[in-house]
């Protein structure tokens, strides 16, 4: 049964003052924070942070803890006999680059109330923001009638909502609401463009470099296609509110006897994002036509993650993934507004992200309301710079915390 949001009121008892973090408890999220950062958890290898995240949620009071089919962590709250909030964070890092930090990347560095290392904003600042969140309503005692559902999933930086579709489709929890917890520097975000990544392999003819007219030089061929896909950057479809979609290439490899010798084959990777109204097909389409145009022999094809997760579930997909906004009149806006317009004091930005999150599934397939708020900045993220504020992470703890108990307590 799905449960309609009805609209809140806001009103002073957004404040929720008894739901910021107690010193003690933001002193223990501190050391919890140092601690998965310090703790690798590349795509498909979240085993170790995964036990870290199921041994903290048990020692701030969440006794429902389990590890699905696919490695997610999941712990629940509340009486069951109602809606369900699902707040999302991923556990998986990308690899850290390998110069440039300025500290240690698995050091978690604490410098004037700022954290750094990898993975401090995308997303293990969020990971425990959420788990002290949860924390702090048992503490204090909050009456929760329906489901707070916290899930940290696996290999979101390569496949962005598979994992959340294991839990939603295959082990049958569908929330009414979803809250990600991606960086949003604590602003709110309801939306982002799609993106799919494409390969194409263009084939031409081998010959000694010293008689290239008796050659096809694929890389050559594929210059030429790349130069049409630039030209088609000025003619991608546009939004008002997410803005143009993009184009650009981001490899390139070829293949030759020797390297004395012209390359037979030449593959690069498109990574086109979509904004609402184009599709994944529609821009394939742009893009075969400039190969036809030129009389290139090359094919196109959408990219395919396959993967093994940690626990042994095989992971396939297609690297192709939906745009979506929710309406900023939603009621999930309007009561996530509120109660940070509670805590910071002031009306957060309503804005869309640039980057790509599970929210291309949960409400770009699945159609389930879906807003994100989280600590960090985004332009941090991937970066030798990753960084989050303590204290954004603790206002982060007390938002999730006011907004369960807004949607779930028994003053909804």
């Amino acid at each position: 049964m799905r449960f309609p949001l009805l609209p809140f009121s806001s009103s002073t008892q957004d404040l929720r003052p008894y739901l910021a973090l107690k010193d003690t408890e933001r002193e223990s999220m501190t050391l919890f924070l140092q601690n998965l950062i310090r703790t690798p958890s590349p795509s498909a290898q979240e085993q170790d942070v995964a036990a870290l995240i199921q041994k903290e949620l048990r020692s701030v009071g969440v006794e429902d803890v389990f590890v699905d089919r696919v490695g997610n962590v999941i712990g629940r709250l509340g009486d069951g006999n109602g809606p369900a909030l699902l707040l999302n964070a991923h556990m998986d890092t990308v690899q850290p680059a390998a110069t440039g930090w300025p500290y240690d990347p698995y050091a978690a560095v604490i410098q004037d109330g700022v954290i750094y290392g990898l993975g401090a904003c995308d997303m293990k600042g969020a990971i425990a923001a959420m788990v002290y969140a949860a924390g702090r309503l048992v503490d204090a005692r909050v009456p929760l009638h329906g489901t707070l559902v916290l899930a940290f999933v696996v290999q979101e930086e390569p496949c962005e909502g598979y994992a959340l579709k294991v839990l939603v489709e295959e082990e049958g929890i569908r929330p009414d609401w979803v809250v990600l917890g991606e960086p949003s520097d604590l602003q709110i975000m309801r939306g982002h463009r799609g993106r799919v990544l494409y390969r194409i392999t263009v084939q031409g003819r081998s010959s000694h470099a010293s008689s290239p007219e008796l050659g096809d030089n694929a890389i050559m061929a594929a210059a030429r296609l790349i130069f049409g896909i630039d030209l088609l950057a000025g003619e991608m479809g546009e939004d008002p509110f997410l803005g143009p979609g993009s184009i650009t290439v981001t490899h390139i490899q070829s293949q030759s006897a020797s390297l004395n010798a012209i390359p037979d084959t030449c593959s690069f990777y498109v990574d086109r994002r979509l904004t609402l109204g184009e599709t994944a097909t529609r821009a394939q389409a742009q893009i075969e036509g400039i190969i036809q145009r030129e009389g290139i022999d090359a094919t196109m094809e959408v990219v395919e993650y396959q993967a093994t997760s940690y626990k042994g579930y095989p992971f396939y997909g297609r690297q192709a993934f939906n745009s979506w906004t929710l309406e900023e009149n939603h009621p999930l806006i309007q009561a996530l507004s509120a109660i940070v317009r509670g805590v910071q004091g002031r009306n957060p930005a309503v804005g869309a992200w640039t980057i790509s999150t599970d929210g291309a599934y949960s409400m770009g397939e699945a159609n389930i309301p879906t807003v994100g708020f989280g600590p960090g900045k985004p332009e941090h993220a991937h970066t030798v710079s990753d960084q989050v504020r303590l204290d954004d992470v603790a206002q982060a703890a007390q938002v999730y915390a006011a907004l369960a108990e807004k949607l779930l307590g028994s003053n909804r």
